[in-house]
């Protein structure tokens, strides 16, 4: 694909989470947040769901975990938001910040598979546990965060999210530190634990 083909696809399906109504936080949200950034970023966020900034503007990590993530996307990666793309697992937010239901992470995730077969991106970095979950289930952030792995053809690195890392200074050391991990990954030469499950492909 192109890169404006990438960019219409993309296009299309923020337009079919904006029209949506099969949720009630669809049919409650101020604004659907569909994900933004560059279709051809070779790295991919994706977080839990939409908070309050999120819903207010339409736009993804906006808040103050948004400021983090861009701040040491700059100071460790030497790139801006719109190098990258970044969405969530959930298009709409939950009432009160609430964690996601499986039912409406199951409704959105036709939507970011989507996405992420149209970017097609290096490495994806799940910020938070729901994200992880997609990719890797059974297991804690605590146990995996920092290391990455197979998931068919993606390669998925899990960190924590940035929300977490402004709650103290252990978890904002861990989240530094999966950065410059994350930087060393992006090297031709990295290698990667192979971890690739027996189940049918996510595409």
């Amino acid at each position: 694909m192109t890169t404006d083909e990438k960019k219409t696809e993309l296009e299309k399906i923020a337009q079919e989470i904006k029209t949506f109504k099969g949720l009630d936080i669809a049919k409650n949200a101020t604004h659907a947040v569909p994900g933004e950034g560059n279709p051809d970023a070779e790295i991919m966020f994706i977080g839990e769901a939409p908070g309050y900034n999120e819903d207010q503007q339409g736009r993804p990590f906006v808040g103050q975990a948004g400021m983090l993530l861009e701040k040491i996307l700059q100071e460790v990666l030497g790139l801006k938001r719109e190098d990258v793309y970044i969405t969530n697992i959930v298009k709409y937010r939950p009432p009160d910040n609430r964690d996601p239901f499986d039912a409406e992470i199951a409704a959105c995730a036709g939507w970011l598979d989507r996405q992420i077969k149209i970017i097609s991106p290096k490495i994806i970095v799940t910020l938070g546990r729901f994200s992880m979950v997609k990719f890797i289930p059974g297991v804690t952030i605590s146990q995996i965060h920092g290391v990455a792995r197979y998931y068919h053809e993606l390669i998925i690195f899990p960190m924590y999210h940035p929300a977490a890392a402004l709650r103290g200074t252990t978890m904002m050391n861990a989240f530094r530190d999966d950065f410059a991990k994350l930087k060393n990954l992006l090297a031709p030469q990295a290698k990667i634990e192979d971890n690739t499950p027996s189940q049918t492909s996510l595409f």
